[in-house]
C-alpha cells in the first residue's frame, strides 16, 4: 500500500512540475528591442509561428506606399506586404520554457536563420537567430505588449 501511495504522490508531483514548466507561454503580442514592430506568436498546427501585426513606420519613406518584402531572395515574393508576413515558423516546445527548431526570416535583409525562443518571465523572452550552432548568433529580448 505504501508503494502505491508513493507512486501516486510521485506521479502527481511529476505532472504538476511538468505543467508548471510550460506555464510561461510565448503566445500573444510582442515587440522587439527596437520597437519597430509588434509580432503575434500563435499556434499553427502543433507548432508555433509568428507574424508581423504592426509596423512603427508602415510606409516606405521613398515611395509613401506600404512596406513590402523587397529584400526577399525570391523575386516573386518581393511585392508581398510586410504587414501580416509570417516570419517565424516551426517552433516546438523543447524544455524549460524554450521553443526550438524554428526559423526566423528578417525582411530587412532577406535572410533566414535558425531560431529559438526562451521565456525569461511571463512578459519577457529571448529570441535568438543563428546559423549552424546556437552558440554563435544574435539575441534580442522581446517584451510582451499588453
Amino acid at each position: 500500500m505504501k508503494k502505491v501511495l508513493f507512486f501516486c504522490l510521485a506521479l502527481v508531483l511529476g505532472l504538476s512540475s511538468l505543467a508548471s514548466a510550460q506555464k510561461l507561454s510565448p503566445l500573444g503580442i510582442w515587440t522587439n528591442e527596437d520597437k519597430k514592430a509588434t509580432f503575434e506568436i500563435y499556434q499553427c498546427g502543433n507548432k508555433l509561428c509568428g507574424k508581423i501585426v504592426t509596423l512603427t513606420v508602415p510606409n516606405d519613406p521613398k515611395t509613401g506606399k506600404p512596406k513590402t518584402d523587397s529584400q526577399n531572395p525570391d523575386p516573386k515574393l518581393r511585392n508581398r506586404p510586410r504587414l501580416g508576413l509570417v516570419f517565424m515558423q516551426g517552433f516546438e516546445y523543447d524544455d524549460d520554457n524554450k521553443w526550438d527548431d524554428g526559423k526566423i526570416y528578417d525582411p530587412e535583409s532577406g535572410k533566414t536563420y535558425s531560431c529559438y525562443m526562451k521565456m525569461n518571465s511571463a512578459n519577457s523572452m529571448e529570441v535568438k537567430g543563428y546559423i549552424g550552432f546556437s552558440l554563435i548568433g544574435r539575441s534580442q529580448n522581446w517584451t510582451r505588449v499588453k
